[in-house]
């Protein structure tokens, strides 16, 4: 069995509720609902660059209401794998089911329409811009009214921008961040800057949402608080999730099923104690500091 230590580890309402479980529970409690039939399907994922197979035929499903890990060491294809499914990257074989739609390369220009939505392994903020503004930037793909319509003031584009605006003031309290809610993003800590990012793609109430290393470079506190909002946008939204992480330790307590990538191929796939206690993922991390980087 490997151990878990073995392995590398505007303004907002002040009426809105934050709604976030409790620290005592937070790494502990997984789903208490049955989970439901597939939201996403990957199969047979193959994707290379010029000479470097970063995926091959890789296999990957998550259903409704899970939290699902993908881990792996560095260059085992994790990012490759969430840039496939978010259409930034197009597989040279293989197929993306999200929900009921397959596609053999998504459009990422269609990923909010799908109900899917993302944080990246390097921040993707608007620095210049407000804690508000970014994470109502999350809905972008949602609004209805045309340019017309906004320009001119109608109806229709002020009923849409004061929901949107309402929504986008319910995450910024649930993740307690409304105290710097008018603060310009890159004025913030990282951990910070991490919630925000977490928040806009939590905006948009996403049916999937894919997390390409949410914790990398926080405290010990800040991942407990960041694994606090994970689960309660589980729960309160239903959201699937795909969580990139390294700390094993992280993974182990908070996922419901784990996926295992070994140089670009699945190698083990499982609940947590049965991933943790395969001695294929064991020889995986062996000589885990000589390698370098995640593939693109």
């Amino acid at each position: 069995m490997i151990s878990s230590a073995s392995l590398p580890s505007s303004r907002v309402p002040s009426s809105v509720g934050r709604g976030v479980p409790p620290p005592d529970t937070a790494m502990t409690r997984r789903s208490t609902q049955p989970v439901g039939p597939g939201i996403l399907a990957v199969e047979g994922l193959t994707l290379a660059f010029g000479g470097t197979t970063a995926l091959e035929a890789v296999d990957l499903t998550v259903a409704a209401g899970e939290i699902h890990a993908v881990i792996g060491p560095n260059g085992a294809g994790k990012s490759s794998l969430i840039n496939a499914i978010s259409g930034l990257h197009a597989p040279q074989s293989g197929r993306v089911r999200i929900g009921e739609t397959t596609f053999f390369s998504v459009p990422a220009g269609r990923l909010a329409a799908l109900g899917v939505a993302r944080t990246f392994q390097n921040l993707a903020l608007f620095d210049g811009l407000s804690v508000f503004d970014n994470v109502l930037s999350g809905l972008a793909g949602a609004q209805r009214a045309g340019l017309a319509a906004q320009m001119l003031g109608l109806p229709q584009a002020r009923r849409e921008e004061q929901a949107h605006r309402a929504r986008a003031a319910e995450v910024i309290a649930r993740l307690d961040i409304a105290e710097v809610a008018d603060r310009p993003v890159a004025t913030l800590p990282f951990g910070v800057q991490k919630r925000v990012e977490l928040a806009r793609a939590l905006v948009a109430r996403p049916r999937l949402l894919l997390l390409d290393e949410p914790m990398a470079g926080m405290t010990a506190t800040e991942k407990v608080q960041m694994s606090r909002f994970i689960l309660e946008a589980r729960e309160s939204l239903g959201t699937s999730v795909v969580l990139i992480e390294h700390d094993i330790g992280v993974v182990m307590r908070l996922s419901d099923r784990v996926t295992v990538l070994d140089h670009g191929r699945r190698i083990a796939q499982g609940t947590p104690a049965e991933v943790q206690a395969d001695p294929a993922v064991a020889a995986a991390y062996l000589g885990l500091d000589d390698r370098e980087g995640e593939a693109a």
